[in-house]
């Protein structure tokens, strides 16, 4: 069972996780909604250190906030359209996409509701703690096991990279 002030802080880290993901997508200034975004990834790697993972933080931080959001940010300043007065920031879908938000929280509420009924909660590993280094652990698995993922992943970094750069030359002419 968590102590009172690791519920504390856990609550307060979960609450700025879902604030800036709802501000993330409700925004109209896309500047701004790639800052918020930055916050929530933040906030996430809060929690998995909360859930002493503290590989999948430092992964969380250095490849979503250091890389995507930071490219998102940099294609953003690099796309005069954006931030012309003339392009339309509302979505004309809204009846639509309410009716596909709610499917989805239809589901997941769904399986949520199969989980807490099985066995009286979500299922928890006996041993939740493991013993060793887990670092050394999930570093030998993504230079033995799932090298080709790992690679193909940077992979398609690069080509975001480079389509967020072709964009922005096209944009200029």
């Amino acid at each position: 069972m968590l102590s009172e002030t690791a519920s504390l802080v856990f609550y307060t880290i979960a609450f700025v996780t879902i604030a800036s993901a709802v501000m993330t997508v409700s925004l109209k200034n896309i500047f701004h909604s790639a800052l918020f975004l930055i916050l929530c990834l933040f906030s996430v790697a809060g929690i998995f250190i909360l859930c002493e993972a503290e590989f999948l933080a430092g992964v969380q931080v250095l490849i979503y906030v250091g890389g995507i959001a930071m490219l998102m940010i940099f294609a953003v300043m690099l796309t005069r359209q954006l931030t012309s007065f003339n392009v339309k920031q509302l979505n004309e879908q809204k009846a639509l996409g309410s009716l596909v938000a709610f499917c989805f929280l239809l589901i997941a509420l769904g399986a949520a509701s199969k989980t807490l009924s099985v066995k009286g909660g979500f299922p928890l590993a006996e041993n939740p703690h493991i013993s060793g280094n887990t670092t050394h652990m999930l570093g030998n698995l993504l230079l033995t096991d799932y090298v080709l993922p790992f690679e193909l992943v940077s992979v398609l970094l690069v080509a975001a990279l480079i389509g967020a750069v072709v964009l922005a030359k096209k944009d200029e002419e």
